[in-house]
């Protein structure tokens, strides 16, 4: 076990009275495994993320990694976002570079490291370009190399690719599978989007909503990882199961309202 999240849950403090947001999580995620959850709007997504990342902290439960209970944020896990949140009036370089300044590291180490990682997601060339300059994909790379230079154990993605246009998106869904597989990297993404986890994954933990519960986990084993297996029969019939999941959560949900 590498990253484990045990009987987690999660309630906001309302007008009205406590809110869950999420009831019950149970989650082992093993080195070196692509990880999505995914779930509709209302499902805590994002506030699950937030807990790995401890940026907050759960009601009841925890979250281990290596064994240890995760109480705050820590270079062992790297955070990339939907929104590319790069310095604007930084090069590339030097926004890859910026993470590893707060930790201390000398300038020789900072620039040896994101050299290093800014090759590794193909930016080399735009080191000293300015994030206006860049497009949105190549934005996003920045943003994974920021996050890949502190070396964390497991990177963290939300919604990393909401962003993007189709066709950049699918750009950056097989850049992720490759830099995956060359690193051996472990990932751990929420997404709403239920073709990109069945595309990306190789496990899939999907939540209902309100509060947000595992609905389900599912193994993802696909005879090949490009575009072209979109159009297979077992694609089709991973994404149709979890739509449906979703789908019929969706109307539990709206009959409890009710």
């Amino acid at each position: 076990m590498f990253l484990q999240i045990n009987n987690l849950h999660k309630n906001f403090e309302t007008r009205n009275g406590k809110l869950p947001v999420l009831k019950n999580i149970n989650m082992t995620i093993k080195e070196g495994e692509f990880i999505c959850t995914v779930g509709a709007s209302g499902s805590g997504k994002s506030t699950l993320l937030r807990q790995i990342a401890g940026l907050d902290k759960p009601c009841l439960g925890e979250v281990k990694i290596d064994g240890k209970l995760i109480s705050k944020p820590g270079p062992d896990r790297g955070m990339v976002f939907q929104h590319y949140t790069l310095y604007p009036w930084l090069t590339v370089q030097q926004n890859t570079e910026f993470g590893l300044k707060l930790q201390g590291l000398s300038k020789k180490e900072r620039r040896q490291k994101a050299s290093y990682y800014l090759n590794v997601v193909g930016l080399s060339d735009f080191a000293k370009s300015l994030p206006r300059e860049l497009s949105g994909g190549m934005k996003q790379r920045v943003a994974i190399a920021r996050a890949l230079s502190s070396e964390p154990k497991v990177l963290l993605m939300d919604e990393p690719f909401g962003a993007l246009d189709v066709h950049t998106k699918e750009s950056m869904h097989e850049f992720m599978l490759d830099l995956w597989r060359r690193t051996n990297l472990t990932i751990f993404m929420i997404t709403h989007d239920v073709e990109e986890a069945v595309f990306l994954s190789n496990r899939i933990y999907a939540l209902g909503s309100r509060p947000g519960t595992v609905r389900k986990e599912m193994i993802i084993d696909l005879p090949e990882r490009t575009q072209q297996v979109k159009r297979h029969s077992t694609f089709h019939d991973y994404r149709e199961e979890l739509m449906e999941l979703l789908r019929s959560h969706g109307r539990e949900a709206l009959t409890l309202a009710a």
